[in-house]
């Protein structure tokens, strides 16, 4: 199996320096409801501006309709390679058509709750990978989601499978090394490592 450690400029915590974000899933691994619960439960707590908590979820593991209805609405690079996750995770959020959202902490919010997701899942050992390329419209539609929540991106897990079951171009990607921009970069004041 493909190990991608970050090689960090500092310590940081085991379980972020192991997430990756992997495209070769193990098809013929089950998520445990209990797994699934953990997850979920480490998303729920994440911060919340006001404690409004805008962020919701649509969850489905392989073999349902709910997953057969998602996979029909990934963008075509998604839709190839996604499939042989154990579940794959909808997060939307609520935006200000809700009554009760203000501001523009909605999206904020929910990134912070599919980190959490995602970091809970790694410390299981779940690989997770997030996906943009969605047809969002559609999978809104395909969900009966009201107007004012947005789906924002898909979530996979599942276990690392040989990233030879992947087509040539993917499995390059999946083999490719983990980069960052450098600290100088993102961090505009205050950087202590100057």
């Amino acid at each position: 199996m493909t190990s991608k450690t970050a090689v960090t400029s500092a310590p940081i915590l085991p379980v972020l320096a192991e997430r990756w974000s992997p495209r070769s899933y193990d098809a013929n691994y089950e998520l445990s409801d209990q797994d699934l619960l953990s997850i979920l439960e480490a998303a729920r707590w994440a911060a919340s501006g006001n404690n409004i908590q805008p962020w919701r979820f649509s969850v489905a593991k392989r073999g349902t309709k709910l997953f057969g209805t998602i996979a029909e609405n990934l963008g075509g690079f998604n839709a190839a390679w996604s499939p042989n996750a154990a579940a794959y995770v909808v997060v939307s959020a609520f935006n200000n058509g809700n009554e009760h959202v203000h501001g523009t902490t909605t999206q904020f919010d929910a990134g912070l709750s599919t980190a959490q997701l995602i970091i809970q899942a790694q410390s299981l050992g779940i690989h997770a990978h997030v996906m943009g390329g969605i047809e969002h419209v559609a999978l809104q539609t395909a969900l009966e989601y009201p107007k004012n929540l947005d789906v924002l991106v898909v979530v996979t897990l599942g276990k690392l499978a040989s990233a030879d079951n992947l087509d040539p171009t993917a499995r390059d990607r999946e083999l490719a090394a983990r980069t960052r921009l450098e600290l100088d970069e993102i961090v505009l004041h205050g950087n202590p490592s100057k």
